[in-house]
């Protein structure tokens, strides 16, 4: 089955609101193995909205609408697919009763208008409505299956979930469920990862395979069809296994986390502890490692020391490296991971100095980063990175690149 999601609502196009309800959907009948390939967003207007559906009609055996149920006469979506496709509208009387109950309990007169809530497709299933008064409907025509839920997310999520899906399910042949796994990369480029697996995606069916780039890093998502939760897992587990033999160096974890909890994960599980000393990043990697929960086992503390004179006299730099190399070098980075180390007495202590932009600095060019890794026992490194991007960009970059560094350091 293929499905369409038309929102209705001139809210939506003047951005006064998301169109939430389109995301809800999507994941929920991914899960069924119904196909989504069409999401469409028309305003309240009947001549647009028609052409809409005959769109979607051409292309697409279930539709969706979400919006236009309500009292107002810019409530047209169901007198608007009523009319195209022929069905009377007639009162559903639970659906009346409900609506007049609500206005009842409150001690207020209910409009005529509120009437027109109840009206609903001759001979189409109801959807009740637990959370408001407008209920939905699901009407099948010509093998083409038309449902209406109210726009409010607060009303279209549970009837959708409690009777929307059901309704679904009982018109599917076959359930064949949808399964995803999201496996997340640093230190390859897109470009580079995707000629790397260039061969194995195209050949790629079942499961299929996409890339998808963000800062600094690449994921690739993995989504097998099967009604069978077994061989789901089986079909996702090789292929990532034939993906590992290849890219497996890059990999550092599944799903939601980021690189920030998984280098937090290898830290806490080795019983070390880590302490930070920034410059351009003028905090930012402290505020990632503090978002996550339980972070006081492994993380004693930080010192943004941005200016040279904080760096010499707080860090205990040495004047000497700074009038000789500049705070943004490798001999800068150096010192201010391993005084921070010894400050703070912790088994790792990182630094970044460098050049956010957009001006240069000591004649580096922005983007120009040093970072720093001292282990407790073990020699300082330094490694120089050139990001790109502007200023905001090339910090976030920067923090992430000096999680990867002790994430490959501690596996």
């Amino acid at each position: 089955m293929n499905g369409e999601i038309i929102a209705v609502g001139s809210e939506l196009l003047l951005g006064q609101i998301a169109n939430t309800n389109a995301k809800f959907i999507s994941q929920q009948l991914a899960g069924i193995g119904v196909n989504v390939f069409y999401h469409t967003v028309v305003g309240d207007n009947a001549e647009r909205l028609k052409r809409a559906v005959e769109i979607a009609e051409s292309r697409s055996n279930l539709i969706i609408f979400t919006g236009g149920l309500g009292p107002t006469k810019d409530d047209l979506t169901k007198e608007t697919i009523a009319n195209h496709l022929g069905v009377k509208l007639v009162h559903n009387e639970a659906a009346l009763v409900s609506i007049e109950e609500f206005f009842r309990k409150r001690n207020v007169t209910m409009t005529p208008n509120n009437r027109k809530q109840a009206l609903v497709f001759e001979h189409a299933e109801v959807l009740p409505n637990d959370t408001g008064m407008a209920p939905g409907m699901v009407l099948t025509k010509n093998e083409i299956t038309y449902m209406l839920l109210p726009g409010p997310p607060s009303e279209m999520e549970p009837m959708f979930s409690n009777y929307g899906m059901k309704a679904i399910l009982n018109r599917l042949e076959s359930i064949d469920r949808i399964e995803s796994r999201v496996l997340r990369f640093f230190g390859i480029g897109e470009s580079t990862l995707e000629h790397t697996l260039e061969d194995f995606i195209d050949q790629q069916t079942n499961p299929t395979i996409a890339p998808l780039a963000s800062d600094g890093e690449v994921t690739l998502r993995l989504t097998a069809k099967h009604p069978s939760d077994l061989e789901r897992r089986r079909l996702l587990d090789e292929t990532e296994a034939k993906i590992m033999e290849r890219v497996g160096e890059f990999f550092y974890g599944y799903d939601e986390t980021t690189i920030i909890k998984e280098m937090g994960n290898l830290i806490e599980s080795n019983n070390m502890t880590l302490s930070v000393a920034e410059s351009l990043t003028g905090g930012l990697f402290q505020e990632e490692v503090t978002s996550i929960a339980g972070v006081s086992k492994w993380f004693q503390g930080g010192i943004v020391s941005y200016s040279p004179e904080i760096k010499i006299n707080v860090l205990g730099v040495n004047p000497d490296t700074v009038e000789t190399y500049g705070v943004v070098s490798k001999e800068c980075a150096m010192e201010m991971a391993e005084n921070v180390r010894k400050l703070m007495d912790t088994d790792i202590g990182i630094s970044f100095t460098g050049v956010a932009g957009p001006a240069s600095l000591e004649g580096k060019e922005p983007g120009s980063v040093y970072i720093g890794v001292s282990f407790k026992n073990k020699p300082t490194a330094s490694h120089f990175v050139l990001l790109p991007g502007n200023r905001e960009t090339v910090r976030v970059r920067a923090v992430k690149t000096g999680a990867w560094y002790i994430l490959k350091e501690l596996r």
